[in-house]
Formats: structure tokens, C-alpha cells, sequence
């Protein structure tokens, strides 16, 4: 008996900002270690395995104005990397990256794959790591979505494992959603956050597994 079929229709995949500038493959803006062609063909070959098993695909996408307060360039004087106070909250300043309209933002699968694209990081005051809301709380309308679809588990995989898949992963439990982390579809900033993050997801009851597990044998 294959337990991952019982709660199918209840089922989405959430892929995390799989765009063209976090990828080394596509000489991203802010490309993430060990996203090569070969991580790229997977997470696409997987996505369309999981798609074609019924599972509707969401699909979250940094999307930044020029002047977004999460660029070192909108700070003068601000260093590459270092974290600064803004209005009390730390942000990280990141090189300029996924910008509205350029192909850097693009994501990286066919659109008729995709049941719906949730922008995220549009603001240009507020960073949006999560795919659920900003930091500021603006809620991107993701849980709605899954919410009138009648969706009550994830399989959420993508960019960056430390950043963005963390915190939309963190959010997603605090909705009472059940999550499943693909791993091996995800890459992660640096070892040690992507660990310390992977131990705070697993003590949060997040089941941590590979796509292997999900795809039936005929696919």
C-alpha cells in the first residue's frame, strides 16, 4: 500500500523562487551554490512527474522594483552581505536581483505547468523571504489560494534551503498546513544556516524526504 495516495486530492507542490538569478547555470544576480544545469533538469523533470501524478504546482516568485530596500544599492554606504536596521528589522543587503520584468526573474518551468504564480517582494519597503507573507505581514494571497483549493499538505522544494524555502516553510506550518521538504530539490546559501534551518524544520515536525519518495513507479 502506498500511504502517500491517501490524502492525493489534499496534495499541492510548492516550488520556492525558482528563478533564473539564484541559479550558477544562468549567472544569477544572487545565484546559489550547486545549481547547475543537471539541478535544474531535475527540478523540472521531477515537477512535471509530480504534476502529471495530479498534484497542482504553486510556484513562488521574487519579484523586486529597482529601488527594492533589500538591494545594497538602494543604501549608500551599505556593504554587500552585511545585515542593517531598517525601522527596527535586520535586512541582509543582497545584490540587486529577480527585478520586475527582467529574464533574471524569470521562473524556470513551463507556465502551463504551473497553477499559479505568487509574487512576493513587490513592496518596495518590505523583503519577502516567506511566500506567504512580507515582513511587514502583507499576506501575498498564497493561502487563500491553497485554502479555496481545499490543499492541507505541501511538498515544497526550490531556493534557497536557509532562506526563502525556510521561512515559507515556517509560515506554511503556522496555517496548519502539513509539510513535506523535498531536499534534494532544494540548495541551500551556506552549509551552516541550511543546517541549522533543517534542524529547526525537522523539531517543527516537517518531514524531510527526497522527490523519489513521492513519484510512483510508472509516474
Amino acid at each position: 500500500m502506498n500511504h502517500h495516495t491517501d490524502n492525493h486530492h489534499e496534495r499541492a507542490v510548492l516550488i520556492v523562487d525558482f528563478q533564473e538569478d539564484f541559479t550558477e547555470e544562468k549567472n544569477g544576480a544572487l545565484a546559489v551554490a550547486g545549481t547547475d544545469a543537471a539541478y535544474i533538469d531535475t527540478v523540472i523533470r521531477t515537477t512535471e512527474a509530480l504534476a502529471r501524478q495530479g498534484y497542482p504546482v504553486y510556484a513562488t516568485q521574487d519579484w523586486h522594483p529597482e529601488n527594492h530596500t533589500s538591494f545594497v544599492t538602494s543604501h549608500p554606504g551599505a556593504s554587500l552581505f552585511e545585515s542593517i536596521d531598517i525601522d527596527g528589522r535586520p535586512q541582509i543587503m543582497w545584490p540587486p536581483h529577480c527585478v520586475q520584468g527582467t529574464p533574471g526573474a524569470a521562473i524556470m518551468l513551463a507556465d502551463n505547468l504551473i497553477e499559479q504564480v505568487i509574487q512576493k517582494g513587490s513592496d518596495p519597503g518590505f523583503d519577502s523571504y516567506s511566500g506567504f507573507a512580507d515582513d511587514g505581514g502583507r499576506p501575498t494571497g498564497l493561502n487563500e489560494q491553497l485554502a479555496k483549493a481545499g490543499i492541507k499538505e505541501l511538498l515544497v522544494y526550490g531556493l534557497a534551503t536557509d532562506f526563502c524555502v525556510k521561512f515559507t516553510v515556517l509560515d506554511a506550518l503556522a496555517a496548519g498546513y502539513r509539510v513535506h521538504l523535498l531536499l534534494d530539490l532544494c540548495r541551500g546559501v551556506a552549509p551552516d544556516s541550511t543546517e541549522a534551518a533543517l534542524e529547526e524544520l525537522r523539531a517543527k515536525g516537517v518531514v524531510i524526504s527526497n522527490a523519489a519518495s513521492y513519484l510512483t513507479a510508472h509516474g
